[in-house]
Parts: structure tokens; C-alpha cells; sequence
């Protein structure tokens, strides 16, 4: 269930290390495959490549689109996490393809990086699922709020649940945080939790009323319980719980409004307009 891996005092986010992962191996793949020709494909495999992120990052925002139409700047930000990794593929295969008509012995190295590249992606996707007895659950933890009362987290469960982790040093927890108080506005149908870690009532009420924040349901994680038990040792990590308590996503990282609503529609689809 580690949402990140501690190096030291550093903690790194899983899923870039996982597709950083599948680059280096996929490339490996690729240059094992023509070392006993005199062909030179480093230049194919970076087009290649390229054409993955460009695909998997638009693919992403099409998804996103009206998220995005607030802040369309966004889009040239691929630092929310926004990848889809179906359109990456799509995208790498088809720049695969072309290059492969043009230059056949081209054909078997771009093969042996892509479907490298797609086995570590799906191992990594499906295999920490199948080694888990079951689906990681909404903690049974009760945690202090800022007034002094006791909440269990259990007590949200009945609505899909979003948990953020946020401290008042940590600088892209402050930057989503006017992300996250709008989504809390204006998705009634959604509970979400602001847990902070680590620090004082006093300096979270003095954040909260300097930044103009008016967050609901923020909470005090003094010891750091509910992100050791999630393992979540950067921060922010944003937690996606469906309405039985049932884990369905995270992102370790920055949010935007696009990468959240895609998040959301995981959890809590909005209802289609009436005709």
C-alpha cells in the first residue's frame, strides 16, 4: 500500500520511479536487441519515447477537459500527476509504427522496448494487487480536530472519502490547498479530510486564517499514525476512498484542478445533465 519510498531524509513517489522503470528498461531492450548490428537507434527510441509522454499527457487533459478550461495553463504543468498511460502507449506504438515502414530493420528493437516497457508497467500495476488479501480500507483511526474533539475517520465512510495530507511548511501542499477547498465547495457529494501531520493546533489555526482558508474537516495527525499505516511518507498524498472505505487511488504530489476531477470521477462520477 506504500504510496512512497523513504531514501534517508528523502521520500520519492512510487509511480514516477515506476515509469522511469519502464524507460530505462524498455531502452535497454531496445539497444540489447540491435547489439549485433551496425544500427544506431538511440534517435528513434527518444521520438518514440517523446511521442509517449506527448500522448499519454494529452490523452490525460481530453479526459480533464473542462477541469482544465479554469486554468488552461495547467496543461503545459505535467507536475499534477495528469498521465494516462493507455494513451502513452497508443501514442509510442503509432510513432513505433511510422518509423518501422520507413526504415524496416527498425521494426523488431521499437517492438522489444514497447513491449518491455507495457510487461514492467503491467506487472508493476497489478501485481502489488494481487499479492494484497484484500483491498486497503479507510484507517480505524480517531484523530484530534481543531477544537479538541475525537473524529473517526470511520465516521466519513457512507460518502466517498478524500484524505489529504498537508503541513504548513510544505509548499505544494499550500499551492493545491485553494484547489481542494473548492472541490470541498462544490462537491457536497464528497467528504473531504484535511489531515495535517505533525504540528501544533495553534500553527494550523494561524495558517488556516492567514491563507483565508475555510477548510472543513481538518484534522491532527500529532504522531504521524495515519501516514505510516498509509504509507505515505511525502508529502501532500492525497488519498481516494470509494463510499465502502475502499482505497480506489492516490497521488503523491501536487494537485490541479484537472488532475483531481479526474481523480474524483473514480470515486464519485457526476450525474449525467438532464436532457
Amino acid at each position: 500500500m506504500n504510496q512512497s519510498i523513504a531514501l534517508g531524509p528523502l521520500a520519492l513517489p512510487v509511480a514516477p520511479l515506476v515509469a522511469l522503470g519502464c524507460v530505462c528498461l524498455g531502452w535497454l531492450a531496445g539497444m540489447l536487441a540491435v547489439r549485433h548490428q551496425k544500427l544506431d537507434i538511440d534517435a528513434q527510441l527518444a521520438l518514440v519515447l517523446l511521442a509517449g509522454l506527448l500522448g499519454a499527457r494529452s490523452m490525460f487533459v481530453l479526459q480533464a477537459i473542462d477541469a482544465y478550461r479554469t486554468a488552461p495553463l495547467s496543461i503545459l504543468d505535467p507536475r499534477d500527476g495528469g498521465w494516462d498511460a493507455l494513451g502513452g502507449f497508443i501514442a509510442a506504438g503509432a510513432a513505433a509504427l511510422l518509423l518501422a515502414l520507413r526504415q524496416r530493420a527498425l521494426a523488431w528493437p521499437l517492438s522489444a522496448a514497447l513491449a518491455t516497457s507495457a510487461c514492467v508497467w503491467a506487472a508493476a500495476a497489478l501485481l502489488p494487487g494481487a499479492l494484497q488479501e484484500r483491498t486497503p480500507q479507510l484507517p480505524q483511526l480517531s484523530l484530534s480536530a481543531l477544537d479538541g474533539r475525537e473524529v473517526a475517520l470511520a465516521s466519513f465512510r457512507g460518502k466517498p472519502v478524500v484524505v489529504n495530507l498537508w503541513a504548513t511548511w510544505c509548499p505544494p501542499c499550500i499551492r493545491e490547498m485553494p484547489v481542494l477547498q473548492q472541490a470541498q465547495q462544490e462537491r457536497t457529494d464528497v467528504e473531504f479530510v484535511f489531515v495535517n501531520q505533525r504540528e501544533p493546533a495553534g500553527r494550523v489555526i494561524s495558517f488556516l486564517g492567514a491563507r483565508g482558508l475555510g477548510l472543513r474537516n481538518v484534522l491532527l495527525d500529532a504522531q504521524g499514525q495515519l501516514a505510516g499505516e498509509l504509507g505515505a511518507a511525502a508529502l501532500p498524498t492525497t488519498l481516494f476512498f470509494d463510499s465502502q472505505g475502499r482505497l480506489a487511488g492516490a497521488r503523491v504530489g501536487e494537485l490541479s484542478s484537472g488532475s483531481l476531477a479526474a481523480r474524483l470521477s473514480s470515486i464519485a462520477p457526476r450525474p449525467a445533465a438532464a436532457p
